[in-house]
């Protein structure tokens, strides 16, 4: 199901969420894939956003490649992330990734929690135009 047979990209990623893993990966101590990124049940809205660093591409992985950064999509997870752009926010008080899904229908007060709808087969055929 990998990416190089798709012909949409289920997420992408702003210059500043490309920059900011790119540096990341250039300052890791062993060499990375790429960034996963999935959702899991929990939180006080029901879902929540997952990231960690991959060593290695798993078989069902759907490959996104965006400014330069492989971003690895959980399979479990592409109906929830379709047309999601991935940002990097810095302020004076805090920096972090954040998330603009067009299927989040709401999300928590403290933002670690959102609810997400899975994408729609006319959604699908939209994003692949």
């Amino acid at each position: 199901m990998g990416s190089a047979k798709s012909r949409f990209k289920v997420m992408t990623l702003t210059d500043a969420a490309a920059e900011r893993v790119r540096e990341i990966m250039a300052n890791a101590e062993t060499p990375m894939a790429g960034l996963r990124v999935g959702v899991k049940n929990g939180g006080c809205a029901g879902m929540s956003y997952t990231m960690e660093w991959a060593a290695s591409v798993a078989p069902l992985d759907e490959v996104i490649e965006d400014k330069g950064v492989t971003v690895l999509i959980d399979p479990k997870a592409v109906l929830f992330l379709l047309g999601t752009q991935m940002d990097f926010e810095a302020s004076k008080l805090s920096s972090g990734f954040v998330f603009k899904n067009p299927n989040q229908t709401s999300a928590c007060g403290c933002g670690e929690s959102v609810a997400i709808e899975p994408a729609k087969p006319e959604d699908m055929q939209q994003a692949m135009g």
